[in-house]
């Protein structure tokens, strides 16, 4: 796509917002990402100098980047099986909260829809102890990575902070720096102090106020949706779903075609 922004959905407890007169326990919250990849299939950026992960893995899991201190992350923990609710337990790695993404590629006239839930890889995801949001991370995620051909026996030599790193470095200086901001959403008093400022620029890639809030967000996807609209006279909408396999956990995927 020439320009992969995308719509990422996610619920937030409508005791949270300032719409406190909603009849429903939740309510929506929609913002644009940017796509960056599968994740195991790290986009190649010749820019980027972090080390690399070798091909052993690939997946079907979209994947983008933001700040910890967004309001989408707590959201992912908060409708997680877990229900962390409390800043504190939002900081490392863990989610699984429900989500949607819709693509609309315009120059193929046809919008993909991604249904599923989506969990957030943090600077613990490899720790010297594992919390249970690691290890529902490595969990859900690890479980739908595949190996890919030539990869068997290698799999030792993948590293998921090396994978985090890798994304951080695909992004520019100026995209780094924004994680070097003021906080998110806060008010405007005064002039911030000197370590959160706005349109810095990291070069550093282990730069350590950017890294302890950059996060990448992977989507686990359970149901796609395409739509083609590209010739009103043949116009179809194909569903696939994820079936899975009680002994691999990994399952397939089965297609029906629908009338769009």
């Amino acid at each position: 796509m020439p320009s992969p922004e995308f719509i990422f959905a996610t619920v937030a407890p409508s005791s949270s917002s300032s719409s406190s007169s909603s009849p429903t326990p939740y309510v929506p919250r929609l913002r644009y990402c940017i796509y960056r990849g599968m994740w195991s299939q790290l986009p190649e950026n010749k820019h980027n100098t972090a080390p690399k992960n070798p091909r052993v893995y690939d997946s079907d899991m979209p994947t983008f980047t933001t700040d910890v201190r967004m309001q989408k992350v707590g959201q992912l923990f908060a409708t997680s099986a877990g229900h962390a609710a409390k800043d504190e337990q939002v900081q490392g790695s863990g989610g699984g909260g429900p989500c949607e993404a819709v693509f609309w590629v315009k120059e193929k006239g046809t919008q993909w829809r991604v249904k599923g839930t989506a969990f957030v890889v943090a600077p613990d995801i490899e720790g010297e102890q594992e919390s249970s949001g690691v290890r529902t991370v490595k969990s859900e995620i690890g479980g739908r990575m595949r190996v890919v051909e030539g990869g068997e026996g290698k799999e030792g030599e993948w590293s998921w902070q090396r994978e985090l790193t890798g994304h951080f470095g695909n992004c520019s200086p100026g995209m780094r720096g924004s994680w070097r901001n003021p906080p998110p959403g806060t008010l405007v008093k005064g002039e911030p102090d000197q370590d959160h400022q706005l349109a810095q620029k990291v070069e550093d890639l282990e730069d350590p106020i950017a890294r302890s809030n950059f996060r990448v967000v992977v989507i686990k996807a359970d149901e796609v949706e395409q739509t083609d609209i590209s010739d009103p006279a043949t116009a179809r909408r194909w569903k696939y779903t994820l079936v899975s396999d009680a002994q691999d956990g990994k399952g397939e995927w089965t297609t029906e075609e629908l009338w769009p």
